[in-house]
């Protein structure tokens, strides 16, 4: 039986996901709308909105916060599944939950901190997976683009940081499949990325084009184990990077996206995976400007060996330049691998496509647990009886930064440990040598550092003013001090070997700042093991 151009065409349609926003314009909703109808595209990749989207963020656009996001969300996927006749594959990057994208929901650790679980806790990694697809469910969403199986070898990396597991490769590949099962027994589709291994690199290929240096030998060897370790876990789908690898491509510098021999040569043949293979978004700057004609960038992802072409701009010219150029095998192949995904998630057969409801409460008691197995001990020079001597003699002191005193790790140790408080919340609010005068006759201070940023742009936000503040207060007092956030942190921190205790705390939760209070209270032994090596001057 001969298939007919327009059926085949409809075939293409499918390989589309292209970007839509949760805040966007009626008329952007009804454009979407006609683009379902007329070209039967595949699925939808969901963003906040179009301030926050993959190349944009960096520029200095605001993103307007909206409350009913999440309402807005699943609002906008009934309408879209009701205008495809092929039911869609929704999708969104989701790394520590719907929080990743959309206001008042559920958020779970970053990846770094689950780095920071014993290996024998494995387990919840596996729990923050299964609660990340059912929280997707409840919006409609039945894709994940995640989790990350970049190996964090370069603390450098603008880009990848806080999102990996950490830098030890076997943890990477066993924590990211547990995730994987967990996305899966929720009923949900997930996705390793970024193929060959974006943990390497000091550009973030948002911006521009990162080239790894590493021959095949070497990737093998590290960069590669996850994604293998996956692939023999029979992961759904993989995700491209944005990278150049020249000892993969006959020395050139082509982003892996547009490569045949990292795609069909090194991923399908080699390491034998038939799964489904998705391009990084193609409006990111590395290969969104390489081409004048639109079209030409879809079908040369396509025929590099993209079954799923994201973020993709031009839909209608993409479709006919792959239509033209593509053959009806290879067009059959990708079309079968993407109905393979949507029988899995099951949206073919139903009307319904959302199911249950959020559970924060559920999250809370997960991330206490969390909590209590991550945070971790770097230096200890018996912190509890020092701030109890300390307290004794009216000599301890609290300090909190960019948070008030109000906080919850400060309200826990209040139970037993009360002293005096101070709080640097920012510059225009907070007199730097005010709290200088205030904290020269304590001997002993708790500082808690609140991390303005999980991004390590520009000293992760924090003022000169105030690492000069940590330095001088290091080199004085006896300084107890507990960071939560992005422990890429600490190298900013000038003389922080001097500290007479350090804590890495890595959120800035409530859970993670109760815990904080009370294994400090109970002076007990605390788990976590730091996922990444950290020079602290």
């Amino acid at each position: 039986m001969k298939m007919t151009a327009e059926a085949l065409k409809q075939k293409v349609g499918q390989f589309f996901f292209p970007a839509v926003f949760i805040n966007d314009t009626e008329e952007n909703i009804q454009e979407t709308e006609r683009l379902i109808k007329e070209h039967n595209i595949g699925g939808l990749t969901f963003f906040h909105s179009r301030a926050s989207a993959a190349t944009n963020y960096e520029s200095k656009k605001k993103v307007v916060f909206n409350d009913d996001s999440y309402q807005k969300i699943k609002a906008l996927i009934v309408r879209y599944q009701k205008a495809a006749s092929t039911p869609l594959l929704i999708s969104i990057d989701a790394e520590w939950g719907l929080a990743m994208r959309i206001e008042k929901t559920p958020q779970y650790p970053y990846a770094i901190t689950l780095g920071a679980l014993p290996e024998n806790k494995s387990n919840l990694v596996y729990e923050v997976g299964k609660q990340i697809g059912l929280d997707l469910k409840a919006a409609g969403i039945n894709y994940n683009l995640s989790p990350l199986a970049d190996i964090n070898n370069n603390p450098n990396n603008p880009v990848i940081g806080y999102r990996s597991f950490g830098e030890n490769k076997e943890k990477v590949a066993d924590f990211a499949v547990e995730y994987l099962k967990g996305l899966s027994d929720a009923g949900v589709l997930g996705c390793l990325k970024h193929f060959p291994g974006h943990g390497n690199t000091n550009v973030d290929s948002h911006l521009g084009l990162p080239v790894l240096k590493e021959t095949l030998a070497e990737l093998l060897e590290n960069e590669l184990i996850p994604f293998i370790k996956g692939i023999e876990n029979n992961v759904d789908s993989i995700m491209i990077g944005h990278l150049a690898v020249p000892s993969l491509n006959d020395g050139k510098d082509t982003s892996a996206t547009l490569s045949k021999p990292i795609i069909e040569g090194l991923l399908r043949q080699q390491l034998g995976y038939d799964g489904l293979v998705i391009s990084d978004a193609l409006n990111m700057h590395s290969v969104s400007k390489l081409y004048e004609t639109k079209g030409e960038l879809e079908w040369e992802a396509f025929n590099a060996g993209n079954d799923v072409l994201c973020f993709a701009e031009n839909v209608p010219e993409g479709i006919s330049a792959i239509f033209k150029n593509a053959s009806p095998d290879r067009i059959f192949e990708s079309y079968n691998r993407i109905m393979k995904c949507k029988e899995k998630v099951g949206i073919l057969s139903k009307n319904d496509f959302t199911s249950g409801e959020l559970d924060f409460e559920k999250t809370s008691k997960l991330n206490l647990e969390i909590a209590q197995n991550s945070i971790t001990k770097i230096i200890d020079n018996s912190n509890t009886e020092l701030a109890f001597e300390a307290q004794k003699n009216n000599k301890l002191a609290k300090l909190s930064l960019y948070k008030n005193t109000e906080n919850t790790f400060f309200k826990t140790l209040n139970s037993k440990l009360n002293s005096p408080e101070f709080a640097f919340e920012n510059l225009e609010d907070s007199d730097i040598s005010a709290i200088k005068k205030e904290l020269e006759n304590f001997k002993t201070i708790i500082i808690s550092l609140f991390v303005p940023k999980a991004k390590p742009m520009n000293n992760f936000e924090i003022n000169n003013e105030v690492l000069e503040l940590l330095s001088l207060l290091l080199q004085t007092k006896k300084c107890i001090i507990y960071v939560f956030g992005n422990p890429y942190v600490l190298p900013i921190i000038p003389n922080l070997k001097k500290a007479s205790g350090l804590i890495q705390a890595y959120q800035d939760f409530e859970e993670f700042q109760k815990i904080a209070g009370i294994q400090f209270l109970q002076n007990g032994n605390l788990n976590g093991n730091l996922p990444v090596n950290i020079d602290i001057q």
